[in-house]
């Protein structure tokens, strides 16, 4: 199925993409995705500036034409920049032109042109520099003179995720940073999540390291991608014991965070981050632990609200959330790693059949604990044939 945003910034690109500009500001851009828009708009909103600046000592009046096109640009520039920040592509308009377009908008008048106030200070109009830039371009380390540069490698419903080079160390970081105007209590469930992954260790958890309060990020291991790209992309390839490996991998992690009295309520091929060695090793890494539920503690408000990539069906009340409806989930990412399919497989061999035993409706006749899907995994053998994947 189409994704509805995906057609919206197709759209947005197409709108641009007929509309020159000048190469003084294509240069200032290196995004190929959306540096044209960027150009197009700084080019336009430089127009209007400058054309300010002028009127300002002179007149003070400013033609009904470009007052109307200002007035459009303004609302595109917030309709545009919100998109974009929806998509997971965090843009911003710098400081001095967005308090530029604060102090036009109240004189701005759509009609019979308008009056540049008497006391008005000139803009400072940027040619040489971007004004359209990603608010998480860099990072400042504490042993590095200069900030490093960030790149987005991934987004979620509350933060965005960048990766960065370590020049003291040449180890690849990630970064994890809730997104703006996150909401007090999706706020606080994003430092929970920090502070739950604070207090783990163990090898196929991922680790992080540091909370920046100011910024609200924190930063973690660097894994390569997810289990779902991983899996997609081996699949014709990736034999049955390197399968099992992943899959018991993955369990001992949920195992583990249930000896820890952790319910992690949100597994999906997403949240299953994988690292890959030279030598063709991987190394499961759980994350996303945004809606962990500790077991000691309330972290679920009381109505029945149903959150989670992968919901399971027999769950009546999102607060009740137990063990039995965590081995529902692993059956999905059980069904990928071994079968290489979204898609629940018939009981028809070994591997079936524990995935049919964690996702049966009957709670009663489900495992009961991880550990015993592990002894059934672990005495798993390869088929005499592999099927074709």
């Amino acid at each position: 199925m189409t994704d509805p945003m995906e057609l919206m910034l197709a759209d947005l690109r197409e709108k641009y993409e007929a509309l020159p500009t000048a190469r003084s500001f294509a240069r200032l851009y290196d995004d190929p995705e959306w540096g044209h828009m960027f150009a197009v708009l700084h080019k336009r909103l430089n127009d209007h500036f400058t054309a300010i600046n002028g009127r300002a000592k002179s007149t003070h009046h400013y033609w009904a034409d470009n007052s109307r096109d200002l007035l459009t640009l303004i609302d595109d520039i917030e309709a545009e920049l919100h998109l974009l920040n929806r998509s997971g592509r965090e843009v911003e308009l710098i400081g001095p032109y967005e308090d530029a377009l604060e102090r036009c908008r109240p004189w701005l008048s759509p009609s019979g042109g308008s009056h540049v106030p008497d006391d008005f200070d000139p803009i400072r109009v940027v040619t040489y520099d971007p004004v359209f830039v990603y608010a998480a371009s860099n990072i400042r380390l504490e042993k590095q003179p200069k900030p490093v540069p960030l790149k987005m490698v991934g987004s979620g419903s509350y933060a965005h995720v960048y990766s960065y080079l370590d020049p003291d160390y040449g180890i690849q970081f990630a970064v994890k940073r809730a997104k703006r105007g996150l909401g007090g209590r999706d706020l606080e469930r994003f430092k929970q999540e920090y502070e739950v992954l604070k207090g783990l260790s163990y090898p196929y958890v991922v680790e992080v390291y540091r909370y920046d309060a100011t910024l609200n990020e924190y930063r973690m291991e660097y894994c390569d991608t997810t289990l779902r790209e991983y899996v997609s992309r081996k699949n014709s390839t990736l034999s049955f014991a390197a399968r099992k490996r992943i899959a018991l991998q993955f369990l001992y992690g949920i195992n583990f965070l249930h000896h820890q009295g952790l319910l992690h309520r949100d597994i999906s091929l997403q949240n299953v981050l994988v690292k890959v060695f030279d030598a063709g090793a991987v190394l499961v890494k759980l994350s996303d632990f945004g809606l962990v539920k500790d077991q000691s503690k309330e972290f679920t408000r009381t109505q029945t609200e149903m959150k989670g990539t992968l919901v399971d069906p027999m769950l009546e009340s999102f607060k009740d959330y137990a063990v039995v409806n965590e081995v529902y989930t692993i059956a999905w990412v059980l069904a990928y790693i071994f079968k290489g399919r979204e898609s629940l497989p018939p009981a028809s061999d070994d591997v079936g059949r524990i995935i049919h035993k964690c996702a049966i409706n009957d709670l009663g006749l489900r495992y009961q604990t991880v550990a015993e899907v592990i002894a059934d995994v672990e005495r798993l053998e390869a088929p005499s044939v592999q099927p074709t994947a």
